[in-house]
């Protein structure tokens, strides 16, 4: 057991060193926790472009091994990927473009990384061809998922409206703690 927990820590120090997750303004990444399917969501960075146009960048790890593969069974079957670059998956990250007006969003680009942060492969959304044109969704449509929780942040609304919890009422002072002791263990 020890063994695991030593080699879990040293896969996590790893990770964590070696992800260029610390390319993006530290200020600016915010932790969304998981969605529906277990999945680990981070915003890496938000704002406007030097056009002005509202973007968001937003991070998926795989936290849940079932979706994972199913991953990295598309990026076989669909780019012929070897299993050994696509089984290295640890991470995708998005780009989001959002109107204006913050009611659409369209992904600007997809791009999957190993763990230490090489790209497997990516797909850029430009309009160079039909099956790269960016399509733009209703952010209503969506409400609740990343790109609305994004688009908060990238149009400088209040992230409360984007479905976050209401923080928890405090204690009561009133009631007294419950004191526990605990039994001596004899020799």
């Amino acid at each position: 057991m020890k063994k695991f927990a030593l080699l879990a820590l040293l896969i996590t120090l790893t990770a964590v060193m070696s992800v260029p997750a610390f390319a993006w303004d530290q200020a600016k990444q915010k932790a969304l926790g998981q969605d529906k399917n277990k999945m680990t969501w981070y915003i890496l960075d938000y704002g406007k472009d030097a056009n002005g146009v509202p973007f968001a960048v937003s991070r998926k790890y795989y936290t849940n091994t079932t979706i994972k593969n199913e991953t990295i069974e598309l990026l076989m079957s669909k780019f012929a990927l070897s299993p050994e670059k696509a089984g290295s998956l640890y991470f995708t990250e998005y780009g989001y473009e959002f109107t204006p007006d913050g009611k659409e969003f369209a992904v600007t680009y997809q791009r999957h990384f190993d763990m230490l942060g090489n790209e497997i492969h990516g797909t850029v959304f430009d309009d160079s061809s039909e099956a790269t044109k960016k399509n733009f969704i209703a952010l209503s449509a969506v409400a609740g998922s990343t790109p609305a929780k994004a688009a908060n942040y990238a149009l400088g609304r209040s992230t409360q409206s984007s479905g976050s919890k209401a923080p928890a009422k405090k204690a009561s002072s009133t009631v007294p703690a419950k004191r526990v002791v605990r039994a001596k263990k004899s020799k």
